[in-house]
């Protein structure tokens, strides 16, 4: 019967239910709040989707699982996004993770689902440390016991009903995709055994078993149920495909989204493991509402059958009362009573201690999606501000609470309480009001921040939160609402120092580098600050310290310090760490923010110090080059820091300026996404080549404007997929092929240890197939896999050569690693010795 209902609720939204258009459309303008509120009414089901990066989460399927059906739905992902790309910017590592999960969040604000993450913090063991194709690596480096601990206890506290990875555990897919389909496959079983992390039992929490998991299907032959979810839903006047696009769309760090039509899509599963039965169907054997769970209670309960089944008649009432806001109001008030009352009753009754436990885990979803829908359909309207965003210890700032009721029905004993960390200290006459239609009442808060007070962090609760109360046909509704903004305790002064790294030239020792420390304040009005530079002995830094006086919060000043370094220098790695006092306080921390309009703003703090490393780096001081910057990476800065002489080359210059003034022109990576106007003027780069000039283009994707027959001056086809085209070890060995070669002895004479101590990787996106114009230079590969050769490419073409290297040299320039500069700067010289 469920089957029929899900089969014609198909049909009805493809033929019967169309956009609403013309005058009728105005008329009937969709109210997708309210039905976003009221649909999760109509099944008690809980689904989970895991998997390992933000952007991981199928979210065609979630649409259609959350916004079509009302299915309580979560996305659980492992880590953060770290050692990903960045296609809005430059920030990479715990930046970048920050943008990737906020990305994350308002994807599934979207599509209705819930995100969560399995890594907690910016220095957790469970992190993106770049493409893996091995899940055992990949446990290996997360902590396998802590990412399964962490994983049990999620499934204890969020219990789902069905599970599915987004992805098969199969040596196509990256390792972390595969480590994760892994353990959610073991914790089918585990997270129901009270012997698995029995620890977390005594917390309070309670053993799980999942009812369902499956595996997305990927032949006909693994196919054991199919879903059609491509159907157009008017509410949202789109369909669930084109709804799971907008959210991904979000992940604009990633480049994600694509515009799609109305079109037929089935999502093919296999049922891999089931405690209900043996049918595929996606909701065989699991109770898809109270009325199908009151009939798994035992006749000795029949008067908890017959509560169960009248609440279920209840919420599909409230379902059918759309779009009336006041109908939904009065009937969520009454039904979150009936689910109080019949939470009580279900506690004191005889039944089993697990199927109690299912009864109540569904009734306590059931009263926070009821206050949900009260609060919309209330039309209460609640802003909460702060006087200060920005926050340092021991500031007072004043917080704001507005409240109108902007409904039809009046509002009893409403409230709004702070929520804040233990050990704030808060004032307030507030006191509960009643709130008729269109009346608003301010609430005003003097909010201290104590001395203790932990700095913000990206990943946690919010540091204060407004928690609203009304009460209305007897019964409370609450609601937790953020304040405007970004509310952050930092650092009385913010520290930010460039350049934060920075070479010694060991065959050419700098007598005098410069140091810029901008120093912000981020306490409320004036305020002083002594600044210090901290350097390793035997160096010399001048002035030793410099006095900053500050007028308001948020100003900026900047100090140029001179370091020395010591005529002995040893090469191997040194910190060089700023300090600054302010009213006998030390502060030690870079505040970076990070802002961008499709997540809002936030903060990462780190310690402030120059990372430092002494090596070798022979260059010619003669050499002039031109670097095409993409925006994604910092090479040209870094190389200009280590002594080489680089101009940044603008769309101006490559449209009309003499390139070949220029010894070499380096692309930066990706730089054809980013920059049209290398694209418009990439036949003057190959001009530029032809009469005598060196070019070196650093990686790029299949789709980032690569034309594999007329980018490059012959063709050149770059990897894909790209799993197969990648060196992801970062101590594979390196096989050089050509030793001869100026690209390996000038003006470095590079060596075996020039290769030792890359991070994340040694390759992405190699080339697949290359005209015999090209020579290769290196061989590589990860452990048992054919070798690439493709690394270097480079060909004559005219009186010049052209150079394609998909080696990650930005990832280790800029995480200072001497063999990647010494390379990298052999490859931009290369002709500079004729």
């Amino acid at each position: 019967m469920k089957k029929f209902f899900l089969g014609l609720l198909s049909t009805l939204l493809v033929v019967s239910l169309l956009p609403f258009s013309g005058n009728a459309a105005k008329a009937q303008e969709p109210d997708v709040d309210l039905w976003n509120a009221v649909k999760p009414l109509e099944t008690t089901v809980t689904f989970l989707n895991t998997g390992a990066h933000p952007d991981d989460e199928r979210s065609d399927f979630l649409a259609y699982l959350s916004r079509g059906l009302g299915v309580k739905t979560s996305s659980l992902i492992g880590n953060r996004g770290e050692g990903g790309q960045n296609e809005i910017g430059d920030e990479l590592g715990n930046g970048l993770g920050i943008i990737r999960s906020r990305e994350m969040i308002e994807a599934a604000k979207i599509t209705g689902v819930k995100a969560f993450h399995l890594s907690e913090t910016t220095s957790d063991a469970i992190y993106d440390f770049g493409f893996s194709k091995s899940p055992e690596d990949t446990l290996a480096q997360w902590g396998e016991d802590l990412t399964y601990e962490r994983l049990i206890r999620f499934i204890r506290t969020y219990q789902p009903d069905i599970v599915m990875p987004s992805f098969r555990n199969v040596d196509s897919q990256h390792g972390h995709h595969r480590a994760m389909e892994i353990l959610s496959e073991r914790a089918f079983k585990d997270a129901a055994d009270p012997a698995i992390f029995p620890e977390q039992l005594k917390e309070g929490l309670s053993v799980w078993q999942v009812k369902k998991l499956y595996l997305p299907a990927e032949s006909k032959e693994q196919t054991e149920t199919s879903i059609e979810i491509g159907m157009f839903d008017p509410i949202y006047q789109m369909s669930y495909p084109q709804l799971g696009e907008q959210s991904r769309f979000m992940h604009k760090s990633q480049g994600m989204g694509n515009n799609i039509p109305v079109a037929p899509r089935q999502i093919n599963l296999e049922l891999l493991y089931s405690t209900v039965g043996d049918n595929a169907e996606l909701f065989a054997g699991v109770p898809y509402n109270f009325k199908e769970w009151s009939q798994q209670l035992p006749k000795t309960e029949n008067d908890l059958k017959v509560h169960f089944t009248k609440l279920q008649g209840k919420l599909d009432s409230i379902v059918s009362a759309y779009p009336s806001k006041e109908q939904v109001f009065e009937q969520s008030q009454s039904t979150l009573k009936e689910v109080r009352n019949l939470q009580n009753k279900t506690k004191q009754s005889k039944l089993s201690a697990a199927l109690k436990n299912d009864l109540l885990h569904k009734l306590s979803i059931k009263e926070e999606q009821l206050q949900t829908a009260s609060f919309t359909a209330s039309q209460l309207d609640v802003s909460a501000s702060s006087e200060f965003n920005i926050l340092t210890k021991g500031q007072t700032t004043n917080v704001t609470v507005t409240l109108k009721n902007n409904g039809k029905q009046k509002l009893h004993n409403v409230s709004a309480d702070l929520l804040v960390p233990e050990g704030w200290n808060i004032t307030s006459k507030n006191k509960t009001t009643h709130l008729a239609p269109g009346e608003s009442k301010q609430i005003s808060y003097q909010v201290v921040v104590p001395e203790d007070a932990e700095y913000y962090h990206a990943y946690k609760t919010p540091a204060i939160q407004a928690a609203v109360t009304y009460e209305s046909t007897g019964t409370k509704t609450s609601q937790i609402k953020d304040l405007n903004g970004t509310i952050a305790v930092l650092p009385d002064v913010g520290l930010t120092l460039s350049p934060e790294d920075i070479v010694v030239n060991t065959a050419d020792i700098q007598e005098a580098i410069p140091v810029t420390v901008k120093v912000k304040n981020y306490r409320d009005g004036a305020a002083q600050s002594s600044v210090a530079l901290k350097a390793p002995e035997g160096w010399k830094v001048s002035p030793s310290n410099a006095e900053v006086t500050f007028s308001s919060q948020l100003e900026e000043k900047s100090i140029d310090f001179t370091l020395a370094p010591p005529k002995d220098i040893k090469a191997g790695d040194f910190k060089i760490a700023a300090e600054a006092a302010v009213n006998g306080k030390t502060f030690n921390s870079t505040v970076q923010t990070i802002n961008y309009d499709h997540i809002g703003t936030f903060y990462y703090e780190y310690p402030a110090q120059v990372n430092g490393v002494a090596f070798e780096l022979l260059n010619n001081d003669s050499l002039k080059i031109g670097y095409v910057e993409s925006g994604f990476d910092k090479v040209a800065d870094y190389l200009n820091n280590a002594g080489l002489n680089v101009t940044k080359l603008t769309e101006a210059d490559l449209k009309t300026a003499d390139l070949s003034q220029y010894d070499s022109i380096v692309v930066g990576i990706r730089a054809y996404l980013s920059r049209a106007d290398l694209i418009a003027n990439n036949e003057r780069l190959k001009e530029y080549v032809y009469n005598g000039g060196h070019l070196v283009v650093q990686y790029h994707k299949p789709g980032d404007g690569w034309n594999k027959d007329t980018t490059a001056p012959y063709p050149l086809t770059i990897g894909n997929p790209s799993i197969k085209w990648r060196v992801t070890d970062e101590n594979a060995k390196v096989t050089v092929l050509q030793p001869d070669s100026p690209l390996f002895n000038y003006p470095n004479k590079i060596t075996d240890s020039d290769w030792d101590h890359w991070i994340q990787e040694r390759g992405l996106y190699y080339p697949m197939d290359w005209d015999n114009h090209y020579e290769t230079f290196v061989r590589m590969n990860d452990p048992g896999e054919d070798p690439f050769d493709g690394g270097i490419l480079m060909a004559k073409y005219g009186q010049g050569t052209y150079l394609y290297t998909n080696l990650v040299f930005y990832r280790q320039i800029q995480g200072q690693v001497p063999g990647g500069y010494r390379i990298f700067t052999n490859l931009i010289s290369y002709g500079a010795s004729n």
